[in-house]
């Protein structure tokens, strides 16, 4: 089978395509026929070995010292079931399914265990728009619904909206029933289709030195810190960043004393309930993903490119096969607002 491979660290031209085996479906898993994948910055990070601040060391120990451990990357797919191991009863040959792998979804096809972080499609979105979700959706339901616990009513400001996880963060938030402010220098209007009910231009405004103040401050921007962001967050305010450095573990502690604003984090580690968890919202009508791009799996390259060079607004997405016929479904619900 074909495979987009990348056999050292580097520039998205470290990316080639090969053959490699197919993969042999084993008891308790499907073989998946792979349609669509996409480039995420997680991707983007495992393909040049870059990793923030202190996790230089543990993300080369978990990817591969010298070169990728796993040459086949994409962590994210959508395709069809092409054949099921013995004791799947979740998924059935012919089933459209989407979800997130460790590695592999750079190609034509993949096994994924049946209790792994894979649903059936939801209604009315194609491969590429399924592929599309796991990344952003599952990050932002994790941190806004599980770490930063948002209630019905409170405000959020999320910082950096339009990128691919900001994207999602604005509409989780906004079915969480929050009142949704981004913070973003572009596509204010797209954002405000989304669920904002304001959208901040950082270049313009300095929204730290606002008098408006927030519940949650959802911080997807490299360098934030809780100091930072403190004027504008209520008595009893959450900041919470996906960044993970030793400030901010700093500052988790120190602000656990008291009954002030809290700083967290959290991990974003994708499950089956959280993919249908995702799936529910899709069918709602309360999430939908936005695709800025396709490239056919011999120009993977461009694609790791436009992610890196172009910051698109939407998913990259990957065709990593043509396009098949889906199996018929309604038309989705549209987003309330």
């Amino acid at each position: 089978m074909r495979a987009a491979t990348s056999r050292n660290y580097g520039t998205p031209d470290v990316l080639t395509l090969e053959d490699v085996p197919r993969p042999e479906v084993a008891d308790g898993q499907i073989l998946v026929a792979v349609h669509a994948s996409v480039v995420t910055q997680g991707d983007r990070r495992l393909r040049a070995a870059d990793f923030p601040g202190f996790t230089a060391l543990l993300g080369r120990l978990f990817a591969g010292l010298r070169a990728p451990r796993h040459p086949v990357g994409g962590t994210n797919f959508a395709g069809r079931v092409v054949a099921v191991g013995r004791g799947v009863t979740r998924f059935a040959v012919g089933d459209d399914v989407f979800g997130s792998v460790g590695h592999g979804a750079y190609a034509e096809y993949l096994t994924v265990a049946e209790a792994d972080p894979v649903a059936k499609l939801p209604s009315g979105l194609d491969y590429g728009e399924a592929a599309a979700l796991p990344y952003g959706a599952v990050t932002a339901l994790v941190f806004l619904r599980d770490v930063a616990k948002v209630q019905p009513g409170e405000r959020v400001l999320v910082v950096g909206a339009s990128g691919g996880v900001g994207q999602f963060a604005v509409q989780v938030a906004r079915a969480l029933g929050a009142d949704v402010v981004g913070v973003a220098r572009r596509n204010p209007e797209a954002l405000r289709s989304l669920g904002a009910s304001r959208v901040i231009d950082y270049s313009v405004e300095d929204v730290t030195r606002s008098d408006d103040r927030y519940d949650v401050v959802f911080d997807l921007v490299e360098g934030g810190t809780f100091r930072r962001y403190r004027r504008v967050l209520a008595p009893r305010g959450r900041y919470v960043s996906v960044y993970v450095t030793l400030r901010l573990l700093f500052e988790m502690v120190v602000s656990r004393w008291g009954d002030g604003p809290r700083a967290a984090t959290g991990v974003a580690m994708g499950t089956a309930a959280l993919i249908s968890d995702i799936r529910d919202l899709v069918q709602r009508g309360a999430l939908r993903p936005i695709v800025a791009g396709r490239y056919s799996l011999e120009r993977i390259a461009d694609a790791h490119a436009s992610l890196e060079n172009d910051k698109p607004f939407g998913s990259v997405v990957v065709e990593v096969r043509p396009s098949a016929p889906m199996a018929e479904r309604p038309e989705p619900a549209r987003l309330a607002g």
